[in-house]
């Protein structure tokens, strides 16, 4: 049956990765009539969801026909198998996830970044890693980002997804494989803009969450939001100025932008602003983790764009300032009362 459907198709499509967001792309592209091959670490995890027909772990409630899945707890058989690549797993856990592939594993593949984050301790965004680690090139590296939540996609409430690449065309093409009655597919072409703003909105829902556990109310957060709005995109202008490239024709007001830092900010399903609000409360960083038993990409974020900034020298208080709430011990009641001075 899987192989009738796969020669049905264009392009095979394998997922990296088994949390929510990895899930929810899951349930996108089956639910669109592809077959894929899904790399799930854990053996018995497998044979869980081939008997259940749902995750164990995450989405419990987003049912599959496994008819159309190709499960393996093995990444090379994952991306042996597939011409189009979903990298869908923690930053901090990408290099781990890819260990075992070869260094052209990735030849003549298309690969798509679902991660929200910078490569911890590299200080480097996904694509600079695989071109530097399996020589991919540029052109054959996608994001796929945007205000969306696994939870919405898992209950098929409708989301808007941007998919970013730097051939349209070839975008155009890759986004087909995810539009469906509950998604609308956006395409950009602002490849290392976007993945810089998914990983500093994060930055920014924690510091929102941290502002509610201080018990800041709605016009504290608007006004927060819109001075993180303003910070973000002098970030982005720096980034894409130092790369040599223009970005006088982006539209930082877009959802792959701003509706992506809004509802990273807004929603409780936004696990940024949930471990956000817990060291607001007074939890440690590290008892906020166990708790939650979840990545908050913007912990590691925040370290990441920190250092980056040494060399670009921006103007970024307010990421400065959830910085030294995390990894220098700063009190956060101290801190915030020296944001509310900066805003505007």
């Amino acid at each position: 049956m899987f192989s009738y459907l796969c020669s049905m198709n264009t392009k095979r499509i394998g997922i990296i990765g088994s949390g929510s967001w990895a899930t929810a792309i899951a349930k996108i592209v089956t639910d669109n009539g592809h077959a894929i091959h899904w790399w799930v670490r854990q053996a018995s995890n497998i044979e869980y969801f081939q008997k259940r027909h749902h995750n164990p772990h995450y989405l419990r409630n987003a049912y599959f026909d496994v008819s159309k899945i190709e499960f393996s707890d093995n990444v090379v058989n994952v991306v042996e198998g597939a011409d189009i690549i979903v990298i869908a797993v923690p930053s901090i856990h990408i290099i781990s996830s890819l260990t075992g592939l070869a260094p052209d594993a990735f030849k003549g593949k298309q690969v798509i970044s679902a991660v929200k984050g910078v490569l911890p301790k590299l200080n480097i965004l996904l694509n600079d890693y695989l071109q530097q680690e399996f020589a991919l090139p540029l052109g054959q590296y996608f994001t796929l980002l945007g205000p969306s939540h696994a939870e919405e996609v898992a209950a098929e409430q409708l989301s808007y997804l941007t998919f970013s690449g730097v051939d349209e065309e070839a975008t155009k093409q890759i986004a087909h494989y995810f539009s469906t009655e509950y998604i609308n597919t956006i395409v950009n072409t602002d490849v290392i803009g976007v993945q810089y703003a998914g990983v500093a909105k994060n930055i920014y829902a924690l510091g929102a969450g941290i502002a509610h556990g201080l018990e800041y109310g709605d016009n504290f957060l608007s006004v927060y939001i819109a001075n993180a709005a303003n910070e973000m995109k002098r970030l982005l202008k720096a980034i894409m100025e130092k790369s040599g490239n223009n970005c006088d024709t982006i539209n930082y007001s877009a959802s792959v932008y701003l509706g992506d830092l809004l509802v990273t900010c807004y929603s409780l399903h936004s696990r940024n602003r949930t471990f956000g609000n817990m060291i607001g409360k007074g939890y440690s960083v590290r008892a906020a983790e166990l708790e939650m038993n979840m990545v908050a990409e913007g912990y590691n974020a925040s370290k990441c764009i920190t250092s980056i900034n040494l060399h670009l020298n921006v103007e970024l208080p307010i990421i400065s300032a959830i910085y030294k709430i995390l990894w220098e011990g700063a009190d956060p009641t101290t801190a915030f009362k020296q944001i509310e001075k900066i805003l505007i």
